[in-house]
């Protein structure tokens, strides 16, 4: 079974839509998304009502998909203390989305595990500590192994630092970060997902990396108007840091 693993979309519908041109191209068969569906992206609406019919994948929530839903000032405050730009982003967003929406990305479960042809898999947005957790590239394995301690499963799952990467751990369990669709920080801005390819209980993992139209969408964000919004927008031309 052939399955396309998306995080990080980003409200990027022209990033989502050439992955999904790809993923049809690749003969997938199924979809997992890790989330971070809206936040800081041209189009939040069009993006989560995409995934919201896509009435066929596996979905989980991340980081930002919790903040939508639980939106309030306690959110708004501890966001602007770290990450100004992301706190007016968040409240552009929600002015764009309604209680369907927002209770869609809240009623998406945290993680899940399941068993795909004898091959046991854990979804994740972050780790499985934690959905803000990052598993990034050149990390001591020893560091990796204590982040998924307690988990059982041969395949994990995860998102969230926008770079993908993968671990084979000391445990025989292998721990890719499948990238970002919608916001991606590697040296060529191209959509990235991942593929793995399951058979009798063992799997192959392959990243795709994507061409899109990224000046439409950088010219979408800087459109949306919010302060900081065309900064968001150079780092969809420009990555240099996933954090501003």
């Amino acid at each position: 079974m052939r399955i396309a693993v998306l995080s990080d979309l980003h409200a990027n519908a022209q990033a989502l839509e050439a992955v999904m041109n790809d993923v049809v191209n690749q003969g997938c068969e199924h979809v997992f998304c890790l989330g971070d569906i809206a936040l800081a992206g041209p189009q939040p609406k069009e993006v989560i009502e995409y995934v919201m019919a896509q009435n066929t994948w596996t979905v989980i929530q991340g980081n930002t998909d919790k903040m939508i839903a639980q939106y309030g000032p306690e959110v708004i405050e501890f966001l602007d203390a770290q990450y100004p730009i992301m706190a007016n982003a968040l409240a552009d967003d929600v002015l764009q989305l309604d209680d369907s929406h927002r209770a869609y990305l809240a009623d998406l479960p945290p993680m899940l595990s399941f068993d795909v042809e004898g091959c046991t898999v854990l979804l994740v947005h972050g780790s499985p500590r934690a959905n803000n957790e990052d598993i990034l590239p050149e990390m001591p394995l020893e560091i990796v192994e204590e982040i998924i301690e307690g988990t059982t499963e041969k395949l994990i799952l995860c998102g969230h630092t926008h770079v993908p990467c993968g671990y084979q751990t000391n445990t025989n369990q292998t721990v890719v970060n499948v990238g970002s669709v919608g916001r991606p920080m590697t040296q060529q801005p191209k959509a990235c997902y991942a593929i793995v390819d399951f058979s009798q209980g063992s799997f192959e993992v392959r990243h795709r990396f994507v061409d899109y139209d990224n000046v439409l969408a950088a010219q979408m964000m800087s459109q949306r108007g919010f302060v900081g919004a065309d900064r968001l927008a150079d780092l969809l031309l420009t990555p240099v840091e996933r954090h501003i």
